[in-house]
């Protein structure tokens, strides 16, 4: 048996393509004193991984042409020379789009694997979950009663922060593109409305759906979106800037055109990344933990089978084409 990978081949301009991608075969890496050897059952794929495609200024390190695209996996341990990890231990590690990875233990969480399923761990009990806990509750700071909008509803992130909204006493609004998308966050998930951007009239579908106003938008799309949303704010509503999706392949649309929103409104907007914040992702995962497996949230996962098919499910997740988490099925 042979390692593969998918490794960087070029740095996209624009769109990004299958041929951005070159898929590579090795030999099952050996672990080395104080390493263990993981093989992956699920790869992870998110949006931020565009932004490491680029050569450009951002707030982690860019993936480098010639090696390994970057990612979380979750596995199980097949060889180890590490104290703490022996083999049949499941665990979370950042060893990126490959079948099997090496890691010294560093970043690595340990998983309970009958505790929730195991692709949950990359998903609502993993780093979408602990973003929408963190972004909710130490940036966007809802009150029992609070109207708190979020866009890409559907997905990893924004599924977790309407349902957390909810459990908060607030009126939780979606947006996301499709009837079959709003009809699940609205009737699975439990969210008071979902609106379909895609159907136009966003404006007075969000009017209607926030009658009192907006106090707390959770913004992962950014563009016409925010822009509407910015127009039924309320004065010193709190944005939360998440992810800006809808301009990685295309930049320009990601202009504001209702900039005088936050000086009228007195908004505060805040962008974040959750690894800013590790001394709250213990809590975070305790509670997202226990409410998954309490059945108390929900989550939705679309899964690609194969590492051959990590390039177009990636290209689908840019283009809105996944429903919920999106993840490679490798075992």
């Amino acid at each position: 048996m042979n390692n593969k990978q998918v490794l960087l081949a070029s740095r996209p301009t624009g769109a990004v393509t299958e041929s951005h991608f070159r898929i590579v075969e090795s030999a099952i890496p050996k672990a080395g004193e104080g390493e263990f050897v993981v093989r992956t059952h699920y790869l992870s794929l998110d949006p931020y991984m565009r932004g490491r495609m680029d050569d450009a200024k951002s707030y982690a390190a860019k993936a480098e042409v010639g090696e390994v695209m970057v990612g979380t996996v979750v596995g199980v341990v097949i060889e180890s020379r590490h104290e703490k990890y022996k083999v049949g231990d499941f665990v979370e590690t950042r060893s990126g789009w490959q079948l099997y990875g090496v890691s010294n233990g560093s970043g690595v969480r340990k998983l309970v694997a009958d505790y929730v399923p195991l692709s949950a761990y990359l998903g609502a009990v993993g780093m979408p979950g602990v973003t929408a806990w963190i972004g909710l509750n130490e940036h966007g700071r809802p009150k029992a009663g609070e109207t708190v909008v979020v866009s890409a509803a559907s997905g990893a992130v924004g599924s977790a922060v309407g349902q957390l909204a909810k459990l908060k006493g607030c009126h939780a609004v979606g947006i996301a593109g499709g009837k079959s998308k709003c009809d699940y966050v609205v009737n699975e998930l439990g969210f008071d409305a979902c609106i379909d951007y895609k159907a136009g009239g966003l404006d007075a579908a969000l009017a209607a759906a926030c009658p009192q106003g907006i106090d707390v938008y959770f913004d992962n799309v950014g563009g016409p979106i925010l822009d509407a949303v910015l127009n039924q704010v309320n004065a010193f509503s709190r944005i939360v800037v998440c992810g800006q999706i809808s301009g990685y392949n295309d930049p320009g649309v990601l202009t504001v055109h209702n900039f005088r929103s936050f000086l009228v409104n007195r908004i505060q907007a805040r962008g974040f990344i959750c690894s800013d914040h590790m001394d709250l992702w213990r809590p975070a995962l305790k509670e997202l933990g226990e409410l998954v497996h309490n059945g108390k949230l929900k989550y939705r996962e679309s899964i690609a089978i194969g590492l051959d098919s990590a390039p177009a499910a990636f290209i689908g997740l840019l283009n809105g084409k996944n429903f919920g988490k999106q993840l490679v099925k490798l075992i």
